[in-house]
């Protein structure tokens, strides 16, 4: 099975090329299965229940969330019947959907887990411990990807270490910033710090940078506009066997439309 995992989409820029690219991958046969984080798709910040629909109706097969999840108060009705959507799984107990998906795409049973960062973000339950819950609720199901949403490196390299061997997959996001390391750990699963954005890259991470730039020179408060230059996925595709759930390749990616 081929799998693309997606950074961030960011704005109307990144749905855009997100359905292109998606869609030609899929006919062209360069991908099974699609996870993308939709935590930015409604104008830089959250997601919609009808941009959700959108994005599952161009190629994702699951999207994810982050530290922006309730930015948009119209979607707490439609996370709470989503079957395609999920929020992290660490989010304090009570909070509206799930974090955990597993989907039948007919070469298997395939686990999606969504999880978000301590470091340098808001309070939240620890996510290590969370994710040992979560994985019991996995049994049985070989393939496993996790989207760690964290801000620090450490905590995301912290976390590939400590899943090495038992999920698929372990990628981060949230930076917006493409890493260079990804790699097939020592267990057989596939990591990458950070996915990359999907978005307008003439941009400060999917920002209009003139609005940015007096933000930063000024210290004045601002709203922050999605910029619309260069619109590129990024994310990484992983080659999976699916006897095993082991990973046995990965690649880098970034396309523009």
């Amino acid at each position: 099975m081929k799998i693309l995992m997606v950074g961030d989409i960011v704005g109307s820029p990144g749905r855009q090329v997100f359905g292109r690219v998606v869609t030609r991958m899929k006919k062209e046969k360069l991908t099974d299965f699609v996870v993308a984080n939709a935590e930015n798709a409604a104008g830089g910040k959250g997601v919609t229940g009808p941009i959700a629909e959108e994005l599952l109706s161009v190629g994702a097969d699951i999207l994810t969330l982050g530290d922006h999840t309730w930015d948009q108060k119209e979607l707490t009705p439609y996370i709470e019947k989503a079957e395609r959507l999920i929020r992290p799984a660490n989010f304090p107990p009570g909070c509206p959907g799930s974090g955990l998906k597993i989907l039948d795409v007919g070469l298997g049973s395939v686990a999606v887990i969504n999880l978000v960062g301590r470091t340098f973000m808001q309070a939240n339950d620890c996510p290590f411990r969370t994710v040992d819950a979560v994985l019991k609720k996995c049994a049985g199901v070989k393939t496993i990807l996790v989207d760690f949403h964290a801000e620090a490196t450490s905590e995301k390299i912290a976390m590939g270490r400590y899943l090495d061997g038992r999920v698929t997959c372990m990628v981060g996001t949230h930076t917006h910033v493409q890493t260079s390391d990804e790699t097939l750990l020592p267990g057989g699963t596939a990591y990458i710090t950070d996915l990359g954005m999907t978005g307008p890259k003439e941009s400060v991470i999917g920002r209009d940078a003139k609005t940015i730039l007096a933000r930063f020179i000024t210290g004045m408060p601002a709203k922050f506009i999605v910029a619309s230059g260069n619109p590129v996925l990024e994310g990484i595709v992983i080659d999976v066997d699916n006897g095993t759930g082991k990973a046995f390749g990965i690649e880098r990616i970034r396309c523009s439309e």
